[in-house]
């Protein structure tokens, strides 16, 4: 039986390639300029949620990112059409 290394406190070891929290997130935020894009936290009207979900689960989207970005195009699209 192999036991797991432990400090004096008891707890486990700490591994030396564990990225901290803000590392983590740090690297996202890397990866998601590096692909074009950009994050944005919002907040918006639980109703106004749910149907961004709502549109989610009609279309088969992924995630909120792919429904809000159909709705901004399909904005735009009225937009232009309208110009």
């Amino acid at each position: 039986m192999i036991s797991a290394l432990v400090t004096d406190s008891g707890l486990p070891m700490p591994k030396a390639n564990r990225l901290s929290s803000a590392a983590k997130i740090q690297a996202y935020r890397e990866r998601i300029r590096a692909a074009g894009a950009a994050e944005v936290l919002v907040q918006l009207p639980r109703e106004m949620v749910a149907l961004i979900d709502a549109l989610k689960e009609r279309e088969g989207l992924q995630n909120r990112s792919q429904a809000l970005l159909q709705l901004i195009e399909r904005g735009r699209e009225a937009t232009q059409q309208v110009a």
